[in-house]
């Protein structure tokens, strides 16, 4: 049998209410009250439930793969592939719209490549810079993917409004921006640094 290490950030089915009714994980809340040696964890509470809702929505979202096992980035490069009227799109466009950098983006590609889901083409202005486009098997592939895939989003969420939807894309969003902000604090902090 197949050991799984879970880690103990990751929520199981042990959640419990506090005192407002709110969800929240008594295992993460002692391990983060064990490394900051305080009782004041909500902000890496809520780190950790932000971690764990994603991997939630990714494996609900790629379960039905149809026996391709495609990475979340993979098929999210996919879709954006997808989402173009056949030209190919640089590497360097596709790393802005992607969860990741470009050697991920890189390795992506290959997996989809591999699965004859998308093809590499040689820039002849640029022959450094590759570019990607979909195949048709890619976007049959995404046309067989679709269905299950909102199914799934769709449980995931279920018992939720749309209003609660909105609030929820607002405020992970609002992580983004914060995320995005402090680097580039950060970044300028070095570089005055350097």
């Amino acid at each position: 049998m197949k050991q799984v290490n879970e880690s103990p950030l990751t929520p199981q089915n042990h959640l419990a209410h506090d005192a407002d009714d709110c969800l929240f994980d008594p295992t993460v809340r002692t391990v983060m009250a064990e490394f900051t040696l305080s009782d004041e964890t909500l902000d890496l509470e809520a780190a950790a439930a932000v971690c764990a809702a994603h991997h939630a929505v990714d494996q609900m979202r790629l379960r039905d793969a149809k026996g391709r096992r495609l990475s979340a980035g993979a098929v999210d490069l996919l879709l954006r592939l997808n989402a173009t009227s056949g030209e190919a799109l640089p590497m360097t466009e596709l790393d802005h719209t992607a969860r990741f950098g470009a050697h991920d983006i890189a390795a992506a590609l290959d997996e989809l490549a591999h699965h004859q889901l998308v093809e590499r083409i040689t820039d002849p202005e640029q022959p450094a810079a590759p570019l990607a486009r979909i195949t048709a098997s890619g976007r049959g592939w995404l046309d067989a993917y679709r269905l299950p895939a909102q199914r799934a989003v769709a449980g995931i969420f279920a018992g939720f409004s749309p209003a609660d939807l909105t609030q929820l894309r607002h405020l992970a969003l609002r992580l983004v921006e914060n995320q995005q902000r402090l680097a580039q604090y950060l970044e300028l902090t070095e570089d005055a640094l350097s």
